[in-house]
């Protein structure tokens, strides 16, 4: 047993989970996190990022990683964790569902009548269907206590996302569905004073998007040649320190219900990312990049 507050970060292998994860710690949680990479075993990903890495970084930050291999996919795999958490801390303060792994899954642009159903329906599982297992497991612990938090992660706000078309429909579909889930979930924990939020990163600096346009963190600016929009971006850890401070307030329940951003929880919670700037993107995106102006984040960050 442990005097820290315990969170579960599903999906912490890379991206807003590892960072989530690491802030988590910074604040002294206690963290499970879990994927499917190891340094034994990579998933379809075929990626080099594992979790036993991100818990390294978790104790770096001052907290406790504690990594599992799980395939949220598998009921009893999710079943098993949820159950050692219970025995080895006998509680459960924080979910985070962040678990997705479809990146490459996704076709752009590509109507339903030519897009894969083969990606497509995956895409669906590995975003919908275990965020759903995962709270089937994990609630009735975080129940246990006043003030447990859950957080659902997501691409793009409830307010943005019900009249922007997201792409693809499958993606469209995986994206907004989390925003209900979280709403839903919020009704259903909130008779036992706890609470359940959606929450969006904006443009997220992850590995993946980096290794995309050919750039490190360090020189991740070298990108905007090729996507001028990109001078909005912020690193995983931003959504991180959003999550942390969600976790830490006693006043949480505010929140209840709501679908979030980073750049909001920043400006509420007075946070900064990694370079001391405070980027709001969903924002910029309506009011710069949709709009069709040319890329400045003057006022946005």
């Amino acid at each position: 047993m442990t005097n820290k507050k315990v969170a579960l970060v599903a999906g912490a292998t890379r991206g807003a989970g590892r960072g989530i994860a690491i802030e988590l710690g910074a604040a002294g949680f206690l963290v499970y996190l879990t994927g499917r990479t190891t340094r034994a075993q990579k998933s379809e990903y075929n990626r080099s990022e594992t979790i036993e890495e991100t818990a390294e970084l978790v104790n770096q930050a001052g907290g406790t990683g504690i990594a599992v291999q799980v395939d949220h996919l598998e009921r009893d795999q999710v079943k098993n964790l949820i159950e050692r958490i219970e025995r080895e801390q006998g509680r459960l303060d924080v979910l985070v569902n962040d678990i997705w792994g479809a990146e490459y899954l996704a076709e752009w642009n590509i109507p339903i009548w030519e897009h894969s159903l083969d990606a497509g329906f995956r895409m669906l599982r590995l975003a919908i269907d275990t965020h759903i297992i995962t709270s089937h497991y994990a609630l009735p612990l975080l129940i246990k206590n006043p003030g447990g938090l859950v957080v659902e992660v997501t691409d793009g706000t409830a307010s943005y996302n019900a009249d922007h078309y997201r792409l693809s429909l499958f993606y469209d579909l995986a994206k907004t569905s989390i925003n209900r889930i979280a709403w839903s979930q919020a009704q259903e924990v909130k008779p036992y004073q706890c609470t359940a939020v959606s929450i969006t990163p904006g443009w997220l600096r992850s590995e993946i998007m980096l290794e995309e346009y050919g750039v490190s963190e360090a020189n991740w600016q070298d990108a905007l040649a090729q996507e001028p929009h990109f001078v909005i971006s912020e690193t995983p850890r931003y959504i991180g320190r959003a999550v942390a401070n969600l976790a830490l307030d006693p006043n949480k329940s505010r929140w209840n219900g709501q679908s979030l951003s980073s750049g909001q929880l920043a400006k509420h919670y007075h946070f900064y990312d990694l370079d001391g700037s405070q980027p709001d993107c969903w924002r910029y995106i309506e009011e710069v990049q949709d709009a069709g102006k040319p890329a400045d984040p003057t006022g946005y960050r």
